[in-house]
């Protein structure tokens, strides 16, 4: 009923929400955030961010990743395989050495076995960290980075090392299979490149 009179009214149902996909972080905002988590010794949450931009996974697969899924032994891999909750179908990535040195740290400091979660929660109702609080420390780092919230969410993540890549390689299969895409079609949607890409051809041309 609310959205009827808003139109009857003709006011838009849209006036003032953010539509569409939650914006890449940028290479500056990545490495400033980096370096606060770093200088305040915020381990859990430069692991998380770290591997999340790694993973290019979803928040719902990134919170229910265990010890055992990205290390060998006690060692943190330089690759791992996980099983995608969404689509059941299997999706690597790689694991960077700043983003394994993060792990080893947090594993470390919080005592975690090859069975624990990697971001177990600190609710007690839950055993590992959920999408929502994944969220809320997200919102914290974009109101730290000057960002608007608006703007940015978890998926935020998820796109960030695949639009760059892509920007980078022009390499539209390989990022596909990094993000788990089983259509190449998919891929074209979710970063958005067919716009971006005219736009670029557009402004390189001169009249």
């Amino acid at each position: 009923m609310q959205a009827a009179s808003s139109v009857i009214h003709g006011e838009p149902w849209n006036k003032g929400k953010i539509i569409g996909q939650k914006a890449p972080f940028k290479l500056k905002d990545i490495w400033a955030l980096r370096v606060r988590l770093q200088m305040e010794c915020r381990v859990r949450e430069l692991a998380l961010f770290n591997l999340g931009i790694d993973s290019k996974l979803r928040g719902c697969d990134l919170v229910a990743l265990k010890v055992r899924d990205v290390c060998h032994g006690d060692q943190v891999a330089s690759r791992a395989t996980v099983l995608q909750h969404k689509t059941q179908r299997p999706v690597q990535f790689e694991i960077t050495s700043a983003t394994r040195e993060a792990l080893q740290t947090w594993i470390k400091k919080a005592a975690l076995r090859q069975e624990d979660y990697l971001f177990p929660s600190r609710i007690h109702d839950s055993p590992h960290l959920g999408t929502r609080q994944y969220a809320r420390i997200l919102g914290r780092w974009v109101d730290e980075l000057g960002l608007d919230r608006a703007d940015y969410g978890t998926h935020s993540m998820r796109r960030t090392k695949a639009t760059l890549i892509y920007k980078r390689t022009k390499n539209l299969r390989a990022v596909q299979l990094l993000l788990g895409h089983s259509k190449l079609e998919s891929t074209v949607r979710y970063l958005g490149i067919e716009v971006d890409d005219a736009l670029e051809i557009s402004e390189q041309t001169e009249i």
